[in-house]
Order: C-alpha cells, then sequence, then structure tokens
C-alpha cells in the first residue's frame, strides 16, 4: 500500500490577499483556481519546483473558520518550508518584509528560522542537513 498526503487546507480570510502572499511574495506557484459556488473557489499553491504537498487556500466563511485563521495549531509552527540554500531564502524572505521570530540557528536537522504569515501562521524555515 502506498499513500501519502497532497494537499493540506489553510484557511484564509480572502483568496487573492491570499494568492498575493504566496505566489508574490513567497514565490510559490498557482497550481489552480478553478471558480465553484458562489463566492467559492478551489485554489492550490505549492512551492515552484517543489515534491511536497500543496495548499488548498480555503476561504473563512463562517466565524468559526475566521477565528481559526493563523491558528489552526494552537500557536505552534504549523508549516515547514525546506530549501536547498538557507542563506538565500531567508535573505530573500527578510527583503520581502517577511517577519522572522528570531534569527536562524543551527539544530541537529539543519538550519532553521521561524517566521510569521500575514494571517498569522508560524512557518519553519529549514535547510536540512546532508
Amino acid at each position: 500500500m502506498k499513500q501519502s498526503i497532497v494537499t493540506v487546507a489553510l484557511v484564509v480570510p480572502d483568496y487573492d490577499e491570499a494568492i498575493a502572499f504566496f505566489v508574490g511574495t513567497l514565490g510559490f506557484e498557482l497550481l489552480e483556481d478553478t471558480p465553484q459556488a458562489p463566492g467559492k473557489r478551489f485554489v492550490r499553491v505549492a512551492p515552484k519546483g517543489g515534491t511536497g504537498a500543496a495548499l488548498l487556500l480555503a476561504r473563512a466563511a463562517t466565524d468559526e473558520q475566521r477565528a481559526a485563521i493563523g491558528n489552526q495549531t494552537g500557536g505552534r509552527v504549523f508549516l515547514f518550508l525546506h530549501t536547498d540554500d538557507f542563506d538565500r531564502d531567508h535573505a530573500r524572505l527578510s527583503a520581502a518584509g517577511i517577519a522572522f521570530t528570531g534569527p536562524p540557528r543551527d539544530e541537529d536537522y539543519g538550519r532553521v528560522a521561524v517566521f510569521v504569515d500575514p494571517f498569522g501562521n508560524k512557518w519553519d524555515l529549514v535547510q536540512p542537513k546532508g
């Protein structure tokens, strides 16, 4: 049996604002933007050239969903963006105004720094060892 996680839903306040951040700022690729029911779209983004899961940008439609924006994991780091060049990507994201919560650090698994997206989600930017 072979299985994989291919898409993770991320609750966002607005489709276009989220696309602007993920595609314009992070440099992700817009994989799909398909209209569905009135006011609803199926929007998927992923890092360019990546082989991992994509993000489904899910616009919050209820008060409960709006309350979860930026806190889908109770304040923990939620998403992990791997890179093959930490210094390049850290500098690029910093120049683009991404807020890092502290300086880069070296861990047993690689070089890492935590950043926060405009919606309040914490991310690890990681260059794995090896």
